[in-house]
């Protein structure tokens, strides 16, 4: 009865003051909050969006609003013959109210023609290459299964010599509305037409090939450009290599995310290459000339006399190229010294005498060091 409905204004939420934006925004909040998509199943929830949509029809209308704020509920009830609301409400209407909120993907919004040109969906693959053809680029050939446009009926579905019939029920929109009696009205929902499955058209004669899909799985062996400079998971889009499209639309992508091998001596930090290089102790003391390994094979590189364990010298444009094009990374070398082991009594004499001739045996410094590091 009428008597025993809420206030409206208590429904959405706001004061009896509220303004035209206030009462759209207060009516979007709650509407969105008890949607029937959001709640499958929820028989409270769906009485409780029929009475905000009861609330906003009244209090978004500026007649129905100021019957309604001078005799309440009796003001907008057919019944006493003011011509409120009539209990019924297309889903339909919300299309661009949930629109804004989902993308127009809930039953209330509206729906794609299905037969308009649909593009095909993408291929998504893992493709593994080396560290150096990371680095450099490389050409690959993959495998995929995809969907192609029959080449019997060229993607219409159906056999030689025949064609489609437009749904009857549906009129060629894959929809149709269904209206529902309920307890506060008439309420009409679009679902999809039983008739077509949702298609919009009628194959009488499929094709014998695709059975009326129109498209056929095939194998393909696709060459695949992997550009220099590639990082690990990075992915690559081969535009027009994927599923085919509906209707006449484009063919969907292939996708191909890299996986870059590790390699036994090198690892990579954006554009830099980062090695370690063993010396022995004389090489490290005296200097030398050293042999090292690059991306583009071995390089020389004098070592300076003196040099500590764990020094990092530059080699400067053997990193990594840009993955635009633009220069290269560098490489960067750390070295350790080697210190030897089962060495014999002559060697371990000689290093004695070293050890003397360069004062090794003298402590006073290091005790010197020792001394700070303890306070």
């Amino acid at each position: 009865m009428a008597d025993q409905k809420r206030d409206y204004y208590e429904v959405l939420g706001i004061s009896k003051g509220a303004s035209e934006d206030e009462i759209k925004r207060a009516y979007k909040k709650m509407a969105r909050q008890y949607h029937p998509d959001l709640n499958p199943g929820n028989q409270e929830a769906e009485e409780k969006f029929k009475e905000v949509n009861e609330a906003y029809e009244v209090l978004s209308d500026a007649e129905k609003k100021a019957r309604y704020d001078q005799y309440g509920h009796a003001g907008v009830d057919p019944n006493f013959g003011a011509g409120g609301f009539d209990g019924s409400f297309d889903f339909g209407d919300l299309g661009d109210i949930f629109g804004s909120f989902f993308g127009g993907g809930f039953g209330g919004g509206r729906r794609t023609n299905p037969n308009a040109p649909q593009r095909g969906e993408s291929i998504r693959m893992a493709l593994a290459i080396s560290f150096e053809e990371a680095a450099f680029g490389c050409e690959k050939s993959v495998t995929i299964d995809r969907t192609e446009p029959c080449d019997t009926c060229h993607g219409s579905g159906c056999a030689p010599g025949a064609t489609p019939e437009v749904c009857q029920d549906c009129h060629g929109t894959g929809t149709v509305q269904v209206r529902r009696q309920t307890p506060m009205g008439v309420f009409a929902t679009s679902s999809p037409c039983p008739k077509c499955g949702g298609k919009g058209k009628i194959i009488h004669q499929p094709c014998k090939d695709c059975r009326g899909s129109g498209s056929v799985r095939r194998r393909k062996t696709i060459q695949a450009t992997v550009p220099a400079g590639i990082d690990n998971g990075q992915t690559i889009s081969i535009r027009g290599q994927g599923n085919a499209g509906k209707n006449g639309g484009p063919a969907g992508d292939l996708l191909i995310t890299i996986t870059v091998r590790a390699h036994e001596l090198f690892r990579r930090e954006g554009t830099s290459v980062l090695c370690e290089a063993p010396i022995t102790f004389t090489q490290a003391v005296l200097g030398a000339e050293l042999e090292i390994p690059t991306i583009d094979g071995k390089v020389k590189y004098t070592l300076p006399e003196g040099t500590q364990s764990g020094t990092t010298f530059r080699l400067k444009g053997k990193g990594i190229p840009a993955i635009n094009g633009r220069g290269r990374g560098d490489q960067y070398v750390t070295v350790y010294i080697e210190t030897p082991r089962n060495l014999n009594r002559e060697q371990k004499e000689a290093l004695k005498k070293f050890a003397e001739a360069v004062g090794e045996n003298n402590y006073e410094e290091r005790k010197k060091f020792f001394k700070k590091f303890k306070k």
